[in-house]
């Protein structure tokens, strides 16, 4: 019998090994090397010769993903059998940690209903299972449900990846039986999986790897490496440039100005914390950064209604389509970070949706020369770490399940995302940018132009010069959070 506590013994076994990568999908690219970026000097935002055209064809492709053809899927509620048999594997006996024969035969019975949108109950649970027994019970029920082949070296994946290409819809009641899943996990999730959302996709919700970041604000003194959660910085410690000599000049940065004020926040910190509440030229921010979708975001966190308290933006330990989910401390309401958007809780009820300052992604030596006044995260935050995820976990593409991709670009390519004056999103693909830009063309897309300021792209209204909020990202990520995107080249 698999017990409440063997799970959480488990889940404390798990985080502590660093996630290998385990899945390529399509042609990917690293970022820009180093000596690229630090070679970019700022270019005026003003045109000064007719749009840069290249050949779309040129542009590193994608490949798209074959699952073959969707299973038939019933329409209406579940049978009294198929209800009966969640139930029994994943209702009050799960909660209350018994889980034997009974629970490992309702799971067969449930792969046999032909009904695949039990599946997603199937691979939610599968992503926690270690067990021989109850990971082969869920490997056969997942094909039996699908009619599908399933990778038996990452079924989870495999599964998962199949279910988001085909929109297999979720049964009834889908989110009680995936909230008991990962509540018996991990108890502190429990308030973040709320019924009432209708904003979030929970088909796409899985586990990180991690724990969650619950400690209060401003508490980095109390943070014990053995937390097993991504701990976020508040109120960060920084140094002006001359402290910094622990950076190379061709380290990555992500560089913020506000209001007349400058900082640099290293990739190599970022990727350890994933998570910054600072104040910069006067202004509260929530800085999430997605190791996994390559993407750093700025969100101003002093924008919110009145009433509102500052919400305090923290790493959650779950993903949703590999981009990670953060919540409000505060209110325990989860937002899309792609977006900024509140998608569950009190701040979900009211709006809110957080709204985005520029972040510029650059060579340490380039943003300095450019912003001599700058500040920049100090070298204890990196706690003694430097994971550069990008280049090694992820260097083949993405490890958690993202399903169907956008093959106009591989999977990994880096782009600059805006949304333009239209409403329209648009992604500028980023090493082509750059080599135009350098060669003193102008790149102009849905009213919107790109230059490089301090070695990073930046956008602004082609007509008035106005900044556009600015971030690079994965391909993937940009894509499958802004679907139809325009892409510049086209």
């Amino acid at each position: 019998m698999v017990t409440a506590c063997s799970f959480r013994t488990l889940l404390a076994a798990l985080l502590t090994v660093t996630l290998a990568a385990t899945a390529c999908r399509s042609a990917s690219s690293d970022l820009a090397d180093a000596a690229d970026v630090g070679a970019a000097t700022a270019v005026s935002a003003e045109p000064t010769s007719p749009p840069f055209v290249v050949d779309a064809a040129t542009l590193p492709v994608g490949i798209e993903a074959d699952f073959g053809p969707a299973p038939a899927v019933p329409r209406g509620q579940l049978t009294p059998e198929v209800a009966g048999w969640l139930d029994t594997a994943f209702g009050d006996n799960l909660r209350e940690g018994r889980f034997g024969a009974d629970e490992l035969e309702a799971i067969r019975q449930l792969g046999r209903s032909e009904d695949p949108r039990i599946a997603w109950l199937v691979s939610d649970l599968l992503r926690f299972a270690q067990g021989m027994d109850l990971r082969d019970t869920l490997v056969q029920a997942g094909r039996d449900a699908t009619d599908s082949p399933i990778d038996p070296l990452s079924p989870w994946l495999d599964l998962t990846d199949r279910l988001i290409a085909w929109d297999i819809p979720a049964p009834p009641d889908y989110i009680t039986w995936k909230r008991n899943i990962y509540s018996v996990i991990v108890p502190e999730w429990e308030p973040l999986f709320d019924d009432t959302a209708t904003k979030i996709d929970w088909r796409h919700v899985s586990w990180g790897g991690v724990g969650i970041d619950d400690r209060e604000f401003d508490s980095d003194d109390q943070y014990n490496p053995l937390c097993r959660c991504i701990a976020a910085a508040d109120n960060p410690d920084v140094t002006d440039s001359a402290g910094a000599a622990w950076l190379d000049d061709d380290d990555v940065i992500f560089g913020i100005t506000l209001n007349g004020e400058s900082r640099a926040y290293p990739r190599s910190t970022m990727e350890v914390r994933e998570m910054v509440n600072d104040t910069l030229g006067g202004r509260d921010l929530g800085i999430p950064y997605c190791t996994l979708c390559g993407s750093a975001q700025a969100y101003f966190t002093d924008d919110v209604p009145d009433g509102v308290d500052r919400p305090i933006l923290r790493t959650s330990g779950l993903l949703s389509r590999s981009n990670k989910v953060m919540y409000d401390l505060n209110t325990q309401s989860v937002f899309d970070t792609f977006l900024g958007t509140a998608v569950t809780g009190p701040l979900a009820e009211i709006g809110v949706t957080l709204s985005q300052a520029s972040v510029l992604t650059t060579t340490w030596a380039e943003w300095r020369n450019a912003h001599p006044d700058t500040t920049v995260l100090a070298e204890g935050l990196a706690l003694g770490r430097d994971p550069d995820f990008r280049n090694n976990r992820d260097a083949n593409g993405p490890i958690f399940p993202v399903g169907d991709v956008d093959p106009r670009l591989g999977v990994q390519e880096d782009i600059v995302g805006v949304i333009t004056p239209s409403g329209t999103p648009l992604a500028f693909h980023s090493s082509t940018a750059r080599s135009a830009l350098r060669d003193g063309q102008t790149v102009t897309a849905g009213g919107v132009s790109l230059s490089i300021i301090g070695g990073g792209l930046q956008a602004t209204l082609t007509d008035t010069g106005e900044p556009v909020a600015t971030h690079e990202a994965f391909w993937f990520a940009w894509s499958q959070f802004h679907p139809g995107t325009a892409l510049w080249p086209n």
